[in-house]
């Protein structure tokens, strides 16, 4: 049995997430490479310590380039703010590890493209962080495009709204900074529904974006209040390679919108409609339906679809949000014993990172905008 020595960077919500997915993995997937938990990093001692021993980690540290620089790591996960990306990956990739990084890549498109040309002269394996694309439902209606089941694919209409920055009250944090965040909800939510798009439609050509601070000021804990710097909800009319066209729109201020994740593609025989809050679902248009027998079918996930059976042999039992971070896990190790790219690694999430870029351009300009 390969063991590989993780170091994970970041303890919080993301870092939960990813440190439950690299601990439960082997047991999922018995055949792929066994993780060591070797080295947990975040800022506070004490609390660090304290997730260290939660999770399974052999050791906890304050400094990030310890981690990196530890023989005993081999793979770098990096569950941080956004600002703190750039840097941890290009290091940890110089020093010949593995990276594994949370999405989106970095707050500009600048810095993320300096880490893909980092990833491509080096030889560790990269991912971005994008799990729902790791949804056996995605990988299903993927398959079903390229098959041609519902002819040449036409539109694309994809959301990601959600309402955790609704109130207005609700204190400015690192989100609403854009030298720590980079975009708003264009970057935090819309770069899934734009991952997404791509990979399920191709590249996109062209966008005409538009965005919008709602809230915009926040209180602050010292007292007083502080202006928000970036988007609270972005919209964009999209082109794609292929000819076919689209619209995105991503929120974080939708009241009463929890998980807003969804897309529908129509094609020139059917169309596919699919709703992350029902996630073990894909729905399927068929044209040419007898008359009296029109409407959409609903496929169930089940052992069929790969990824899916490794956590139950039965159709209709379902997996969940914390399965698809394990699928992403899996799909990176799998990628790491053969080296092999992973997906999305660098060189394909920067394509979504000049997506969302376009789309900050052309809103600015209100003008259409190149890819």
């Amino acid at each position: 049995m390969r063991y590989v020595g993780i170091g994970l960077i970041g303890a919080g919500y993301i870092g939960h997430t990813t440190a439950l997915a690299y601990r439960q993995v082997a047991a999922v997937f018995p055949a792929l490479p066994r993780p060591r938990l070797a080295v947990l990093a975040d800022v506070d001692e004490a609390a660090t310590k304290t997730a260290a021993e939660r999770y399974g980690f052999a050791r906890a540290t304050t400094d990030w380039r310890a981690l990196v620089a530890d023989p005993a790591v081999e793979v770098v996960a990096i569950a941080t703010p956004n600002h703190l990306h750039a840097e941890m990956a290009v290091a940890a990739l110089e020093a010949g590890k593995h990276v594994h990084c949370e999405k989106p890549m970095a707050p500009d498109l600048k810095l993320a493209e300096i880490m893909a040309r980092a990833a491509a002269a080096a030889k560790g394996v990269t991912i971005v962080g994008y799990n729902y694309l790791h949804n056996p439902m995605i990988a299903t209606a993927r398959a079903m495009i390229a098959g041609g089941e519902i002819g040449t694919p036409v539109h694309f209409r994809g959301t990601h709204n959600e309402d955790y920055m609704a109130d207005p009250e609700g204190p400015f944090s690192w989100r609403c900074e854009r030298a720590l965040a980079g975009l708003g909800a264009l970057g935090d939510l819309g770069a899934h529904i734009v991952s997404l798009a791509h990979t399920l439609m191709g590249p996109i050509a062209e966008v005409c974006g538009d965005l919008k601070t709602v809230i915009a000021e926040r209180p602050v804990p010292a007292g007083g209040r502080r202006r928000v710097e970036n988007e609270d909800q972005a919209h964009a009319l999209v082109r794609f390679a292929s000819g076919a066209s689209g619209t995105l729109e991503a929120s974080r201020v939708a009241l009463g919108q929890k998980m807003g994740l969804g897309f529908e593609i129509t094609g020139s025989k059917g169309a596919l409609v699919f709703d992350q809050t029902r996630l073990n679902e894909l729905r399927l248009y068929r044209g040419g339906d007898a008359r009296g027998r029109q409407g959409f079918t609903t496929i169930l996930a089940g052992p069929e679809h790969p990824g899916y059976a490794a956590f139950c042999p039965a159709p209709g039992h379902q997996i969940g949000f914390g399965d698809l971070k394990l699928l992403e896990v899996a799909a990176f190790l799998e990628a790491v014993a053969a080296a092999k790219p992973a997906y999305p690694d660098f060189s394909t999430a920067v394509a979504f990172e000049r997506c969302l870029a376009a789309i900050k351009r052309s809103a600015d300009s209100r003008a259409w905008a190149i890819v």
